[in-house]
């Protein structure tokens, strides 16, 4: 044991740096002055001073910001910082911590650009038909293309030397390489026990139970730093790609519509990528580092060691088993990596087809779907199901073939390595000695004890190095899957940097086609008062490289401050269309668009068919898009909120909900009326200088509708209104009529009041007045059919009934019945008011506003002698 205390040096020189400097200090002190002495007294006493009114400040100061985290926690909202960040209040124990969430720089993302969109060729991502993206069929697996995308990923979760990161993943190293020394450790711990034990040295075998415990004790808190830190490692990734993919999915070029409605090279939607896969990602490449990392060093420590120990052979056994191993798994190994592609897309598929049910439960139940939708989640769970256990069973055959290589065929040969030295003493390591013949007995047991200490010791150290092989082996299968996990993070960054950038083009040496993504040559001109449209056509587009469906050739029109339109027409002419294309939804295929520039005050604001409620207080729901910071920094206050829902006509609200911080789910509370009401607040809240309305009081009653436009109207809102209703045109000063233009033209754009308007109106009721002078004749008519089709007789005299399409076989009675009704409607109104009298208005709504075909005058519907039975 004398021999294993070489540690200890006879003059430690940190000892020695230590004691010159206390004997230094000490002299000082000895030899300072009563004024020296009496300085230091009052420079200590000020710093006790200063300490604790710096803790006082520190304390309010940490107070205060409690408090105020409190109230941004209740009131659903957080704080704008000069350079762009924004600092939120999340809930911890019983306070609230600050988190700085740093916007990612436009200047990182064109960096990153060509990362995502022009691979190298050297990967083979790219594709001759759109070569700046990486196609959609790019197989995940262990290749070029799988170490550019994770490399590409690296540079967003790394991005500096400096980062947080860095340090996580260096003090993640360093207890690596702590456990790895502790396994040596442990190993020679284990021999020395064991020899001792045979032995009978009982005072050793003692102590060495007591290190053995204390190294235990150390490896355990080790091994828990280690999960910690990989998990840490694992939340840090995933917090900066979230907010890299938040950044670049939530902003101002409106990427998170576009994604799914225009490019859709994700599919359904990005929800599975950004919840799922991009979790699943993250654990995998932080376990990555320990689970390849570790094991390297553990391979590398370990075969220096057992090369010392049991020589050269030992050491080219080991490499050659570990080549042959890895061939072996490599080319038996099925394709994980596209396999956990696939089960990702279709578990997102599973995922979408619930969500479309909460979505739409209200409309499905109303309809009785429930037994179609559960078809529809049946069989998108059986394709799931399918596959997953398709790859259950190639992992039983692999598992088994896993298993026995790495246990029981590795055990073996560390078996025959370990024996070398007893069996071939020669060969045995570095420091082996052959036995010679004429050693006495006592030297003898000494060896023996010896070679079972070694014995026991390279045991250990092989079943460590089995281990980390093991691991080595089985991280082939984890690479694999983490491929296809880096696979999808990889397709949706890579989609969102082409939406964003608009890096459309059609391939080499042909045309884009008309009206796709690729082929946008129109204009848009923000900073404009007013609104204006030239030449341009309203085109549904279609997804990613087809051509839209064109609905309006060309439609030009301008509207300044003060002049209210009315847009109307029949359903599915186009009439939402001009609102999305003016906001920019939907792209300018040709011409140009002008608008205001900013969205909200002195800008232009869009209510949309749909009423969209968000989370948050009931506060939040008025003050939408704004949130309560920006609500106190434009100097508005509850009151003024509460003065905005008295004129849209919601002053009970607040008293009926518990007041203004109340949080609920808002889309459930409200009534379809209250819902578009709170739209109408929204607009009288931020005062726009131009308001596109889509339907916004389709809900609402004519009275209550007709204060609500009269009150933005007096706000100085100029109001472009989508609607049916022909009743609005009092509030509007032009009219654009969609699909109702005459001589067959598509739009027509006239000032409401002029005589031109008013002609029109009465050519209308003059088509329907003459339309309903044929009733008569259409009944008479039906009824000689009717008589003709009794008096038909068959083979064998018997007289036949009715056919049962006698009653619907003439197309003009349906319209004669809907036209009596309409006589019915319009007999108290006189001719000579039209276009003037209320009455007029409402029926020129049921004519001109009846949408979708069911108008008296919608060409579709009018009497045609073609229709007459036969």
């Amino acid at each position: 044991m004398a021999a294993q205390s070489t540690l200890r040096e006879p003059h430690d020189p940190l000892l020695a740096l230590y004691d010159h400097y206390a004997t230094l200090v000490k002299s000082r002190v000895r030899g300072a002055s009563r004024l020296t002495k009496l300085l230091s007294t009052i420079t200590l006493l000020f710093s006790i001073i200063g300490a604790g009114y710096g803790s006082r400040r520190w304390y309010r100061s940490r107070r205060a910001e409690k408090e105020t985290g409190r109230r941004l926690l209740r009131r659903n909202s957080a704080l704008k910082n000069k350079d762009g960040s924004r600092t939120i209040y999340v809930p911890y124990r019983d306070s609230t911590s600050k988190v700085v969430i740093n916007p990612t720089k436009p200047t990182t993302f064109d960096a990153h650009r060509r990362l995502f969109l022009q691979p190298p060729r050297a990967a083979r991502m790219q594709d001759a038909t759109d070569p700046q993206a990486p196609p959609p069929q790019t197989k995940p697996g262990l290749n070029l293309a799988f170490l550019h995308q994770f490399l590409s990923l690296l540079n967003i979760m790394i991005p500096r030397w400096n980062s947080k990161e860095t340090g996580l993943l260096v003090s993640h190293g360093v207890f690596l390489m702590l456990r790895t020394y502790l396994s040596l450790v442990v190993a020679r711990l284990d021999g020395e026990i064991v020899r001792d034990l045979v032995a009978g040295n009982g005072k050793a075998f003692l102590w060495g139970i007591c290190k053995w415990l204390g190294v235990g004790t150390f490896s355990s808190y080790t091994n828990a730093m280690i999960k910690f830190l990989q998990s840490k490692v694992s939340i840090a990734f995933r917090t900066r790609l979230t907010r890299y993919i938040h950044d670049l999915y939530l902003n101002d070029h409106l990427n998170y519509y576009k994604l799914s409605n225009l490019d859709g090279g994700v599919g359904q939607g990005a929800d599975q990528f950004i919840t799922q896969d991009l979790t699943l990602f993250c654990a995998s490449a932080a376990s990555l580092y320990s689970s390849l990392g570790k094991p390297f060093v553990d391979l590398c420590v370990f075969n220096y060691q057992l090369f010392r120990s049991l020589g050269p052979i030992a050491l080219t056994g080991l490499l050659s088993n570990y080549f042959l191993t890895a061939t072996i798994l490599r080319k038996l190994s099925p394709p994980f990596g596209k396999l956990k592609a696939v089960e990702g897309r279709r578990e997102g598929d599973f995922r979408a087809l619930h969500s479309r049910l909460i979505a739409n439960a209200e409309e499905i139940a109303f309809y009785g779907g429930d037994q179609m939708e559960k078809h529809f989640l049946e069989r998108g769970f059986k394709d799931l199901k399918h596959w997953m256990e398709g790859i259950y069973s190639l992992k039983i055959r692999y598992n088994m073939l896993e298993d026995f290589v790495l246990k029981y065929s590795w055990s073996a040969f560390g078996y025959l390595i370990t024996s070398l030295p007893v069996f071939l003493p020669a060969w045995g390591g570095l420091n082996a000695t052959p036995e010679l013949p004429g050693n006495s007995g006592i030297e003898k047991q000494g060896r023996e004890r010896n070679r079972m200490k070694d014995f026991i010791t390279n045991k250990r150290l092989m079943l460590s190095l089995a281990d980390a092989g093991g691991r080595m082996m089985y991280s082939i299968k984890d690479l694999s899957e983490l491929a296809g996990y880096t696979s999808r993070v990889y397709t949706l960054i890579s989609t969102l940097h082409r939406v964003h950038a608009d890096a459309y083009s059609a391939p080499p040496g042909t045309r884009p086609e008309l009206y796709s993504v690729s082929d946008i040559q129109g204009t848009v001109h923000r900073g404009f008062d007013g609104l204006r449209l030239e030449h341009v056509p309203v085109v549904a587009p279609a997804l990613h490289p087809r051509g839209g469906d064109e609905l309006l050739e060309s439609l030009s029109f301008i509207v300044h401050s003060g002049e209210h339109l009315l847009i109307t027409g029949p359903n599915g002419i186009g009439k939402s269309a001009v609102s999305r294309i003016v906001a920019g939804l939907w792209p300018v295929y040709r011409g140009l668009v002008s608008r205001p520039r900013s969205i909200g005050m002195d800008g232009i604001m869009f209510l949309p068919q749909r009423p969209y409620l968000s989370t948050g207080t009931l506060r939040d729901q008025v003050i939408y898009p704004h949130t309560a910071v920006d609500m106190k920094d434009a100097g508005r206050r509850d009151s003024e909120l509460h003065a905005v829902l008295e004129e849209a006509k919601l002053g009970y609200i607040p008293d009926r909900e518990g007041g203004w911080d109340t949080k609920k789910v808002w889309k459930d509370v409200f009534s379809g009326g209250e819902k578009q009401r709170v739209g109408i607040a929204r607009l009288l809240y931020h005062e726009p200088r131009y308001a596109f309305i889509d339907e916004g009081t389709s809900a609402v009653s004519s009275d209550v509708e007709g204060l609500l436009y009269e009150r933005c109207k007096a706000k100085g809102i100029t109001l472009i209104t989508i609607s049916t209703r022909a009743s609005l045109k009092r509030y509007h000063t032009h009219l654009l009529s969609l699909g109702l233009g005459e001589s067959g033209e598509e739009w027509e754009f006239q000032r409401i009041g002029t005589a031109s308007e008013k002609s029109s109106v009465e050519k209308e009721l003059a088509e329907l007045r003459e339309r309903l002078a044929k009733v008569e004749e259409w009944k008479t008519r039906r009824t000689k059919i009717e008589e003709e089709l009794k008096r038909v007789w068959v083979e064998g005299g018997e007289e036949l009934s009715p056919p049962p399409y006698a009653e619907t076989v003439d197309v003009g009675s349906e319209e004669g019945s809907r036209e009596e009704s309409a006589v019915s409607e319009m007999s108290p109104v006189n001719q000579e008011d039209v276009g003037h009298d209320d009455a007029v208005e409402e029926h020129e709504g049921q004519v001109i506003g009846s949408g979708g075909g069911e108008g008296l005058f919608n060409s579709s519907s009018s009497w045609n002698p073609a229709h007459r039975p036969l």
